[in-house]
């Protein structure tokens, strides 16, 4: 979740527009993941739903797909390693519901989505095709309530850290990657826990990031078969 400092607006910028959800004009490589988005229920994504009680901080993160040097690709960031929590992990763009996003039930996720994705990594949301959303999830251990927003690149712009102090690096991963069974494990938390991660270049991806990645993979029926019995702690490194 971005600061409170922000970068100055721009004819990009979301001040003063409606964000609207459109599958128009969409990729065909995206046709299984626009699918995905429109038949996949809660439990099918997460065992951690929202509370029955409505509790829970709104939030959102930007699922970005692009079409890249090496075919389709997710747009990716690395907090700092000086954060409280998550401290150098890969995560979408994304964060908690300000008041300007508006209501959480209407467009609130998607307007924040794409601002923190400004803010977090200095995108152009004037250039970002939102196509469809994913049923929220809840990651207990922050409260957070994550509507994942999905989005077609349509016009790609230059990104990179826009706070050093809460980004590190901001990159983008080739799906085919992603999909590589020798890039795919469980991560072992100190806990007990264990969850798919990804093996990206010299990070490791997972928790809720993870999560979502490995599900729209799946259902979209890109998964390869890969080791379920390989188990990777969570500072692994390349």
């Amino acid at each position: 979740m971005s600061g409170s400092g922000r970068p100055p607006a721009r004819d990009g910028s979301l001040d003063g527009r409606s964000v609207e959800v459109s599958d128009s004009g969409l990729p065909d490589w995206l046709t299984p993941v626009l699918h995905v988005a429109g038949t996949v229920e809660p439990r099918q994504l997460s065992r951690f739903l929202p509370p029955d009680d409505g509790g829970g901080r709104p939030s959102a993160v930007l699922v970005l797909f692009g079409a890249g040097e090496h075919g389709p690709e997710l747009l990716l960031m690395e907090r700092a390693s000086s954060l409280r929590s998550h401290a150098g992990q890969p995560s979408f763009p994304g964060g908690a519901l300000d008041p300007e996003d508006g209501d959480p039930a209407g467009d609130g996720p998607l307007r924040a989505a794409l601002r923190e994705a400004e803010e977090e990594t200095g995108l152009d949301p004037s250039g970002v095709q939102i196509f469809a959303t994913l049923p929220a999830l809840y990651i207990p251990v922050s409260g957070f309530v994550v509507t994942p927003v999905l989005g077609w690149w349509r016009r790609p712009t230059p990104v990179s850290p826009v706070d050093p102090g809460e980004t590190a690096r901001v990159f983008t991963v080739p799906v085919a990657e992603l999909t590589d069974p020798a890039n795919r494990a469980m991560a072992a938390h100190p806990s007990g826990y264990t969850g798919p991660a990804f093996c990206v270049g010299s990070a490791l991806v997972w928790g809720f990031t993870a999560g979502v990645i490995d599900r729209i993979v799946h259902y979209a029926g890109w998964e390869r078969p890969w080791d379920r019995d390989r188990r990777l702690p969570l500072d692994w490194h390349a």
